[in-house]
């Protein structure tokens, strides 16, 4: 008999295959899927890789008409596991018939212990088959051996804790969403998403902007003194900021003159700045996002990384490293490295003490390089966070900085005033870690009783800012805070947004129809929108992964709340389209036409579903513009700055949104064209207008609002079978 491993996909079967072979394995197919086949331990083993989740959750076909009056019984109807990969499904199948023990070797985590459960369910084992578990960190030699050395029992608490997500969020999902979408006549490729996790997160966004928007400025002053020992530095008065100007003005007028000033404290104090805590998957990425990498792109990015071997698994809580983990193995590595320099100098200390955080999980260590590459190996956003995973690991590992602080405080005309100073004596970790900027303050040595010139005087007005707009790493950081999904599934969440169209900007504002979503739910329904529901069954979630809780119990406590929350819906349904439509009809709004100076232009889609600009004045004004057929278009606040007409922004999946003149003659559309090549710019450019009698009708798109399409289709249950490859 032989042994079957399971992956969860192609790429680590096969470095699981070349470990454990030595090399020395060969690739046969079956189904048209890879088997890779070599002696070990005694007898055959067969590695086989899987691609992702091999069984998903659906709805039976009654349900797939999007029909309101289906709501209430879809709460409670226990949704279907449908195959997405049925050649998949066969070939394990037909191996395991071959076999007496299977290995699971997916990802070690909820969704990857699922994976494995669901490929061990549907293998239709014989009794007395074995099955163990591989659980390792990175797709490394060592922690492939070391896994396969000490295998352990499927997790069966953990793959449960992933179903249950699975069910709840479909419920939650995919009632809320049909019941806002048919609420408000919003179907086909308009249809309005509502979610668990997404909602909640929304309305951290949503209001933030009320905050914002709402923020009353509160103008202060403050007295700043410009003072002069070999080099210019600066004292502020000890009061701070002045909220009273009559004050400040009197405090000014005894200062304004003053030609010295008189030190009456001085000191100064060496210290030491500790370097940053190591990666969890939110710290990594709120870094990522600092240096212009999108959430959804950094984890892909990783992803990939971690199935080629580079760094450890990207998806963990832990900030701190395990004793176990090899660090002078791991630099040994990276001496090879273009940063070997720095590695050297590193591992001239004694002895290293890397930096620790604020949480300590037993899963997986923090997210850490395990091999060597360089930037020809890696290109574009590939070798930004290699490296970015790289420096941090180092600086991590790197004394601290030594800093000296001083503080003095002077005396000018009977007034108090202080300054502060910070000089670099060594950068420590911070000279392998460039993302952060640091700027020393200069203050001359001073002394008590010693007199110094005042050079000016200046009294400073300002205002008090409204709250900071999220970015993609600020608002993981604060979904992980508040309970918001789980380290797996928030980057995803937060794309979503985007994909949906509910918000846009690196610096991430709501859209018209997001603000529209959540500004009804928190009318009608708030407890949608908040975050307690969700966190308490996020909660739930991790008692079942302990064992302290079990699926049924949980599922339908979660059953529960949603019925109660659909029915406060149905009892606001029209007060809920009425404030959507509004807002929509709003966010349709691309400014005033050009042509008659009196109409607004708006979207409209014709009878066939295309989507089109026109002039909201037909049929006084037949002015339209064609519009890309791909993508999210959201309002434009500008106008090109090539021909000065009307633009919009186009979101693409994943994509930073491209900014899209209308006039499809217009230079930047060229411009565009030449840049990006036919094949991208063609996704980006305006559909050119249909021949005369072949195009939409004109008087029925422009005197109705955006038209319905027919109802939409249910999500496919069966991917498409990949194409044929030979068998060798």
């Amino acid at each position: 008999m032989a042994t079957l491993v399971i992956c969860e996909k192609n790429n680590a079967a096969q470095r699981v295959a070349t470990f454990l072979s030595k090399g020395k394995y060969s690739r046969t197919y079956l189904n048209r899927v890879q088997v890779f086949r070599f002696p070990w331990e005694g007898t055959e083993c067969l590695v086989v890789g899987l691609r992702g989740h091999i069984l998903n959750l659906d709805y039976p076909n009654t349900f797939k008409s999007w029909n309101i009056d289906d709501l209430r019984a879809m709460v409670t109807t226990q949704p279907l596991k449908i195959s997405t990969a049925p050649w998949i499904l066969n070939a394990i199948r037909d191996l395991a018939k071959q076999v007496d023990t299977v290995i699971v070797a997916t990802d070690f985590d909820r969704e990857g212990e699922l994976i494995g459960a669901e490929a061990v369910s549907v293998m239709n084992l014989r009794p007395e088959i074995v099955v163990k578990r591989a659980r390792f960190s990175a797709l490394t030699g060592p922690e492939i051996y070391r896994a396969f050395e000490n295998l352990i029992e499927l997790d069966h608490n953990l793959a449960k804790a992933a179903e249950t997500r699975q069910i709840v969020d479909l419920a939650w999902g995919a009632v809320l969403t049909r019941f806002m979408s048919t609420s408000t006549g919003k179907l086909g490729a308009d249809f309005l998403s509502v979610g668990r996790v997404q909602s909640p997160t929304l309305a951290l966004v949503v209001d933030r902007e009320k905050e914002i928007e709402t923020f009353q400025p509160q103008p202060f002053w403050e007295i700043v003194a410009d003072l002069e020992k070999k080099r210019h530095f600066f004292a502020r008065h000890s009061h701070g900021l002045f909220w009273d100007k009559a004050e400040a003005d009197t405090v000014y007028e005894k200062v304004r003159d003053a030609k010295f000033s008189m030190v009456t404290d001085a000191k100064k104090e060496e210290g030491f700045e500790r370097p940053p805590p190591p990666f969890s998957t939110t710290l990594f990425l709120a870094e990522a996002s600092r240096i212009g990498i999108s959430a959804a792109r950094a984890m892909s990015v990783a992803e990939g990384l971690y199935n080629d071997g580079l760094i450890s698994y990207p998806r963990t809580d832990n900030t701190v490293y395990p004793p176990t983990l090899p660090l002078k193995s791991i630099l040994a590595k990276l001496e090879k490295s273009e940063f070997a320099k720095e590695v050297r100098e590193i591992l001239t200390q004694e002895k290293l003490h890397p930096s620790r955080g604020s949480r300590q999980t037993t899963d997986h260590p923090p997210v850490h390089p395990v091999d060597a590459a360089t930037r020809e190996q890696l290109k574009g956003d590939q070798w930004r966070i290699y490296e970015l995973v790289v420096r941090r690991f180092l600086a991590t590992l790197a004394p601290a900085a030594r800093v000296l602080r001083s503080e003095a405080a002077f005396d000018i005309n009977g007034e108090k005033f202080l300054a502060h100073g910070h000089e670099t004596l060594d950068r420590g970790w911070q000279a392998y870690y460039p993302y952060i900027k640091f700027t020393d303050v200069f203050i001359p040595e001073l002394a008590a009783g010693e007199t110094i010139n005042v050079v000016g005087m200046r009294g400073r007005e300002g205002k008090t800012e409204p709250p900071k707009r999220y970015t993609q790493g600020i608002l993981i950081r604060d979904m992980e805070k508040l309970g918001l999904g789980t380290k797996s599934t928030r980057h995803e969440i937060v794309q979503k947004l985007f994909d949906r169209g509910y918000v846009q900007g690196s610096q991430i504002r709501p859209t018209a129809s997001g603000r529209a979503i959540i500004i009804a739910l928190e009318d009608n329904a708030e407890q949608i929108a908040r975050t307690e529901m969700t966190s308490r069954l996020e909660e739930d979630m991790t008692k079942i992964a302990e064992g302290e809780k079990d699926q049924e119990s949980v599922v339908a406590e979660s059953q529960e709340l949603l019925a109660k929350c659909l029915e406060i819906l149905m009892e606001h349904r029209e007060s809920i389209n009425k404030e959507v439509n509004e807002a929509l009809r709003n966010q349709n709004q691309m400014g005033v036409c050009p042509k008659c100076k009196t109409g607004y232009l708006v979207m409209r889609r014709s009878k066939r579903g295309k989507r089109f600009i026109a002039c909201n004045a037909y049929p006084a004004c037949e002015n339209t513009y064609p519009l890309p057929q791909f993508g999210t278009i959201l309002v434009h606040e500008s106008p090109c700055k090539k021909c000065g007409g009307p633009q919009v922004k186009m979101a693409m999946n994943r994509r930073k949104p491209v900014d899209v003149c209308l006039d499809i003659n217009c230079k930047a559309n060229k411009d565009r064209l030449k840049k990006y090549g036919k094949a991208k710019a063609a996704r980006t450019a305006p559909t050119a207008p249909a021949k005369k009698g072949h195009g939409p009708s004109r008087e029925k798109a422009a005197s109705s609002q955006i038209e319905k399409e027919s109802k939409p289709k249910g999500p496919k249950t069966a991917a498409k079978r990949p194409a044929k490859k030979k068998t060798s």
